[in-house]
Formats: structure tokens, sequence, C-alpha cells
């Protein structure tokens, strides 16, 4: 089953999220020309966001029935190798699920099953501020 991606951002760049768990979220973006950099392969800056989303995404539906929100505190993406075409297959798991803080891992591999990029992304769980909009979530 393909879940629709969130909002905004995540759409603009074609997040398309493919399954979500308890501590597993996974997704894929079909790689076009508007996503390459000027070296021709996929920007980090999407390999980024997806593993930023996809975390965010897992803590979120773990956490919205007590009324938190997930935010993104910290990412780092370790580059392997570049894609120029194809699909972007990401897994992000959880390996630290706290109260206020959860550690994901995120592996973003071709279509070819070899490693692009892995990431470490930190998410904060928050109480919904009236300064900063909560973020829609998947129905």
């Amino acid at each position: 089953m393909t879940f629709a991606a969130t909002a905004g951002f995540d759409e603009l760049y074609g997040l398309r999220i493919t399954a979500v768990g308890e501590a597993k979220v996974r997704g894929e973006v079909v790689v076009r020309a508007e996503l390459l950099g000027p070296s021709g392969a996929v920007h980090e800056g999407v390999l980024t966001a997806t593993a930023a989303a996809l975390s965010r995404i897992g803590t979120e539906r773990a956490v919205a029935s007590a009324g938190d929100v997930a935010r993104i505190l910290s990412a780092e993406v370790s580059l392997a190798r570049p894609v120029a075409e194809g699909t972007v297959h990401a897994v992000a798991l959880a390996r630290h699920r706290g109260r206020t803080t959860w550690a994901w891992e995120v592996e973003l591999r071709d279509d070819a099953d070899d490693l692009v990029a892995l990431a470490r992304v930190g998410v904060a769980v928050q109480r919904p501020s009236a300064q900063v909009p909560a973020q829609p979530r998947l129905a």
C-alpha cells in the first residue's frame, strides 16, 4: 500500500511513503531532472529531506495519540554513491524511542540495491506550539 506524502515540500520533490510501522518507515522518490544537482546526480538536499521526512513521520505516528508532534533536531547524511535515474528507496529504522527525543538511521538505496546514502536523524517530541503550526499528519 502507498500512502500520500505529507503536503508541502515533501510533495514538491515527490516523496511517496510506502510503509509505516511502529519503528520502521519506507519511502521512495522517483528521480527526475528537477531533482538533479550540477553534477547530474540527485541533489544531496533531496536525500537529506527524504531521510528527515521518514524519521519525522515515523516519530509523529507513534506520539500523535498523546497529542505530541515531531520536529527534526538534526540530520547527518553520508553520501556513498551518486544516483541519476530510477528511484531512490529509503528505509528508516528507529534506534532510540525516548519521551522527548528519537534517533533514526536511514538507508537510501538505488534500484540495484546499492547504498546511495546513510543518514542519522534526531527528532524532538514536543507539545504543539501556537508559534509553530503542527505539521500535517498522514491519514
